[in-house]
C-alpha cells in the first residue's frame, strides 16, 4: 500500500459499510455486532473531533476524541487497517487530533496492554502513568458489567 496516496478528512459522513469494515479489519468486532452498530454510529456522531484516512474510496483509518476544549482531550479510538499500519498513517491521525487540541491541558487515552501499542504512543509523546516519576499520577477506570479484577 502506498501511504502517500492516503488523505485525511476531518468530520463528514462515513458510509456504514466502510465503518464496519474498518472496525472489523482491526478486530474490534464488539463495535460491529448487529446490535451495536447503531451505538457505534451514535458514538462517532457525538465525538468532539473525528478524522478519517482514505485511500481513494476506501476508509483505511480513523481517530476520534472527546474534549471540553479547555482542560481535557480524551483520545477514544485510533485505528488503521492492518495493510496500512506502520506507514505513518496512525501518527498522522493522532497529529491531527493533537493539533486540534494542542491548547488543552491534558491529553489522555486508555488502551490495551500491548507492547507495540505502548511503543507507538510513547513515540508520540505519551507517558504510561505507571512509569511516571516526577509527576506521579494514577489512572482509574470503571466498566460496568465487566470484571476488571
Amino acid at each position: 500500500m502506498d501511504a502517500s496516496r492516503v488523505t485525511l478528512c476531518v468530520g463528514g459522513e462515513i458510509p456504514r459499510d466502510a465503518l464496519i469494515a474498518l472496525y472489523d479489519a482491526v478486530g474490534w468486532s464488539a463495535y460491529t455486532a448487529p446490535e451495536c452498530v447503531d451505538d457505534l454510529q451514535r458514538a462517532l456522531d457525538n465525538s468532539t473531533y473525528l478524522v478519517t484516512a482514505w485511500d481513494g474510496e476506501q476508509l483505511v483509518g480513523l481517530a476520534r476524541g472527546l474534549s471540553d476544549d479547555v482542560a481535557v482531550f480524551y483520545l477514544q479510538d485510533i485505528l488503521v487497517r492492518p495493510a496500512y499500519q506502520r506507514q505513518g498513517i496512525g501518527a498522522r491521525l493522532l497529529d491531527s487530533c493533537l493539533e486540534r487540541f494542542g491548547h488543552v491541558r491534558l491529553h489522555i487515552l486508555l488502551t490495551d496492554d500491548d507492547e507495540d501499542v505502548a511503543r507507538f504512543y510513547e513515540a508520540c509523546g505519551f507517558s504510561d502513568t505507571c512509569k511516571l516519576q516526577k509527576h506521579r499520577l494514577h489512572a482509574f477506570v470503571r466498566m460496568p458489567g465487566i470484571d476488571l479484577g
